[in-house]
């Protein structure tokens, strides 16, 4: 069954101030508005490749809910991310089938600044590790608009390589290949760097699982943030790289901009993405 990358999720304290420093780093930015449960608004970054990130806050106190950050313990940063099926719950049956465990389908929706109401079904995922679902019941244009709103100054058009900090790399490749649907990986040691690297694909964007290896305790370098990410956020999204055409060369996003996320700007290939 084919899932692709439906969107990236960066939680914040301040939304307005969120939507102002991410105009400053060159992206369109759009207004979301409020989720169902009142607990939360948002706002959208689209994609030229269909994907988008968004950028969500609490507007009250929400215990309750999986990305809540009592005390502000974590801060800003990337906290989720999700996956587009054609069906919710037939993805979710499948991955049953494989031995996955999967809750929904979940109703879920917000409505915009405009009023328009949209709606959609989630699943919701039993460990950290993995995305949950997200599949529209509303057309999706209405979730994630066209046009000029996917197109920004810094050139950015889609999201190429998603890294997830993972504790054991052979039990996140399994439930991978259970919610997949035995996908073709790579794996890519890196000799002297304690780290252990998985790749697979979702359609144009690669997802990489990284583990920590070995006993090394260096405090720098990618194994030791790798650590640190594991022992405050747990597993999940560590760093994502965009495809731009307006730079010849990579770079990275000041993290305090970015609010906490790593984002890099990486050269791009302009026939990847269509509009």
């Amino acid at each position: 069954m084919s899932l692709s990358l439906d969107h990236l999720v960066i939680r914040v304290q301040d939304l307005e101030q969120t939507i102002a420093d991410f105009t400053t780093l060159g992206f369109t930015v759009q207004r979301g508005g409020t989720h169902a449960d009142g607990a939360t608004h948002n706002a959208l970054i689209g994609f030229v490749d269909g994907s988008y990130v968004e950028l969500i806050a609490f507007l009250r106190e929400a215990p309750e809910h999986r990305w809540w950050d009592a005390s502000d313990r974590v801060g800003d940063g990337f906290v989720d991310f999700a996956l587009l099926p054609q069906s919710v719950a037939s993805t979710i049956a499948a991955a049953q089938e494989r031995g996955l465990s999967y809750d929904g389908p979940i109703a879920g929706g917000r409505v915009r600044p405009d009023g328009e109401r949209l709606e959609w079904q989630i699943g919701k995922p039993s460990s950290a590790d993995l995305p949950f679902l997200c599949g529209d019941l509303t057309p999706r244009r209405l979730r994630v608009a066209e046009g000029d709103v996917r197109h920004h100054a810094n050139g950015a058009r889609g999201v190429a390589n998603i890294t997830l900090a993972v504790n054991d790399l052979n039990a996140s490749l399994a439930r991978y290949r259970a919610l997949l649907g035995e996908p073709d990986v790579r794996r890519a040691p890196l000799p002297g760097y304690d780290i252990a690297l998985a790749i697979l694909s979702l359609g144009t964007t690669t997802l990489t699982l990284a583990s920590p290896t070995g006993h090394s305790r260096e405090p720098e370098g990618l194994a030791a943030d790798l650590r640190r990410h594991l022992a405050s956020r747990s597993e999940g999204v560590f760093a994502v790289a965009l495809e731009t055409f307006a730079d010849s060369t990579a770079r990275r996003l000041e993290r305090a901009l970015a609010h906490g996320a790593t984002i890099e700007l990486i050269p791009g290939n302009s026939t990847r993405h269509a509009q």
